[in-house]
């Protein structure tokens, strides 16, 4: 249950003085983009009609949180939901928000901005979500494409490798189906984080579809790749991913490909995936080029 592993967070309000103005935008939902203005005294955010800040999902409860305007601070807190308010990935019960604050409620997160140019900061938060998944933050599939393109194009002019990694999720449906879609979610974001932190500055990883990741390296021949993919595979497989003290078994399946002097993206692409899947074929949890 959610109410064993609520962390309070609560900053002196004297230290956290209120912006000029304050917003929630939502980077990860059905209104992808939308604007909330902060500037009543409470609003209320749940699954009811009545809600200032209506989610309609199952997963939200009708009364689910509250952000309360001080004067000086905006205090969001929890009403007793069923499945939890979270604050930068933590499970709180009262935070004093701060700006860049990442709040998510159900499955939709939201990011809280504050400040004197608060116009300034939305739309440079729209521009990012062109580019960011809101739920990994990691590239998405539209930058994926753009970039690729312009990879293959630069690997052609210099007579450079380049590989593509695409790997699933294995079994992903039945994360969901047993421990539901709050959890899936947060192996979607823990694996996202475990294969940044292993891969150079000038990979490009990204959320390509729902449970399916692809890394793009620049430079890097077929058989480089692939010892990537198997690296990076053994880590995944060995990873504690767990939600809500619940220990969640993942592993991946990963195809590879090397571009050749012909190749465009989507014959990459192509490759890349056939591999993936000549992977689940074979009993997944493994890795083929």
């Amino acid at each position: 249950m959610a109410s064993k592993t609520v962390v309070t967070v609560i900053s002196k309000i004297s230290e956290r003085p209120l912006g000029k103005e304050a917003c929630l935008v939502m980077i990860y939902g059905a209104e992808l983009g939308k604007k909330f203005n902060l500037d009543q005294a409470t609003i209320n955010i749940g699954r009811s009609s009545r809600a200032d800040i209506q989610i309609d999902q199952e997963s939200v409860s009708r009364n689910h949180a509250r952000i309360s305007n001080t004067g000086k601070s905006l205090i969001l807190r929890d009403l007793g939901s069923t499945n939890g308010t979270y604050i930068n990935d933590d499970l709180i019960d009262e935070y004093v928000l701060r700006d860049g604050d990442l709040i998510k409620i159900g499955r939709t997160i939201f990011k809280f901005l504050t400040g004197g140019n608060i116009e300034n900061a939305y739309h440079e938060e729209i521009y990012r979500l062109t580019t960011i998944d809101g739920l990994t933050q990691i590239y998405n599939k539209r930058y994926f494409l753009e970039m690729l393109e312009r990879e293959i194009s630069r690997a052609k002019r210099y007579h450079r490798g380049i590989s593509l990694l695409i790997f699933d999720i294995d079994h992903f449906k039945n994360i969901n189906d047993t421990h539901g879609h709050l959890a899936g979610d947060h192996v979607l974001k823990q694996l996202s984080t475990v294969v940044k932190n292993k891969i150079r500055r000038e990979d490009v990883l990204a959320r390509y579809g729902g449970e399916e990741f692809a890394i793009i390296l620049p430079e890097i021949d077929v058989t480089s790749g692939l010892a990537l993919g198997e690296k990076l595979r053994k880590l995944i497989e060995k990873s504690p991913f767990k939600f809500e003290e619940t220990k969640i078994p993942v592993t991946v399946s990963v195809g590879v490909a090397g571009a050749g002097d012909g190749d465009n993206s989507e014959a990459l692409i192509k490759r890349a995936d056939d591999k993936m899947y000549e992977a689940k074929n074979g009993g997944r949890n493994c890795c083929r080029a």
